[in-house]
């Protein structure tokens, strides 16, 4: 029987949960992961890129032959990249000063235009969403993506990251830690999972400097946190948040690394630190899990620059 995929598109998603066995050693309750880096794009942002494109082309945004226009951090870039170049499209992102080299490096290596603005607040106008908002409409057959903005952000891990995570615990869930940038993705598996048992905590992970824990701040960690409540975050489905410093989240990336044989980001490092956290303090029995959004070859250049300088 042939199992040939039609497109690199079909490999996205039914990612594994691993279980920690070192860092997690002695912890109260089993730890887990989900390792969204064997995605095709290599991270969770796959999910949600083809789910918003459709979006666009259902209600007339984007046409054939168009431009897909984004402001990303990198990781939703990288999978539109992706599947733009699937679909026939052009690309064009724009990201803050503060992303990786190495992921502005991948998303050219897909075709895509790059332009790099300010990390500044939401409110001045060279904020990376008002730049790529003013591109779309400058550019033509430009279409905005809005993973900021649309419900096919959200949905894409209400249909399928929260139900992986129910099938593959088998519904033996304590918690279930996430971050949040756009928020789709803890909105998303924390609708689902609580329609399955209310019982279940959503526990936010969140970077010191991020509105989430407050005060507002500069931060490093990529692809989480942010300075205002994005549209497609719904604040009633998380039970708490949790501040982790850049310190920590790059420290636990490096330690999943070495000890776990996980190469992972700096987000996937700030979701473990808050993990062990609740590991320790849950009361209910299950399965802790732990989101890791992304791969740490994306961060090679800042993350692992002492080991990688060494080789």
């Amino acid at each position: 029987m042939e199992r040939v995929l039609s497109s690199v598109l079909e490999a996205i998603g039914n990612t594994p949960l691993i279980r920690l066995n070192r860092i997690a050693e002695g912890s109260p309750r089993p730890v887990a992961v989900k390792l969204e880096a064997v995605n095709p794009g290599g991270s969770i942002k796959d999910r949600v890129a083809v789910r918003l494109i459709r979006q666009a082309e259902a209600d007339g945004r984007l046409k054939p032959g168009g431009t897909l226009v984004e402001a990303t951090a990198g990781n939703t870039g990288i999978a539109l990249a992706m599947a733009a170049a699937v679909m026939g499209y052009r690309s064009w992102f724009v990201v803050p000063d503060k992303m990786s080299p190495d992921k502005i490096r991948i998303l050219k290596a897909y075709g895509a235009q790059v332009t790099v603005v300010p990390d500044v607040p939401k409110d001045d106008p060279h904020h990376y969403q008002a730049v790529a908002r003013r591109l779309a409409d400058e550019i033509p057959g430009g279409a905005y993506m809005g993973q900021f903005l649309y419900a096919a952000n959200p949905e894409a891990h209400y249909d399928t990251t929260g139900p992986e995570i129910w099938r593959d615990t088998g519904g033996h869930i304590a918690a279930v830690v996430a971050g949040a940038g756009t928020g789709g993705t803890i909105t998303g598996i924390g609708r689902f999972l609580k329609e399955q048992d209310p019982g279940i905590q959503i526990v936010g992970a969140d970077p010191v400097g991020s509105i989430f824990t407050g005060p507002v701040a500069p931060f490093k960690i990529e692809g989480m946190g942010e300075d205002y409540y994005p549209d497609t975050l719904d604040p009633e489905v998380v039970d708490r948040w949790i501040a982790v410093s850049d310190d920590n989240a790059f420290a636990m990336a490096r330690r999943l690394a070495r000890e776990e044989g996980l190469l992972v980001g700096g987000s996937s490092g700030a979701m473990v630190h808050v993990a062990l956290q609740v590991a320790e303090t849950v009361e209910r029995p299950g399965w802790v899990v732990a989101l890791l959004p992304d791969t740490g070859r994306n961060y090679l250049a800042n993350i692992f620059q002492t080991e990688t300088e060494a080789l």
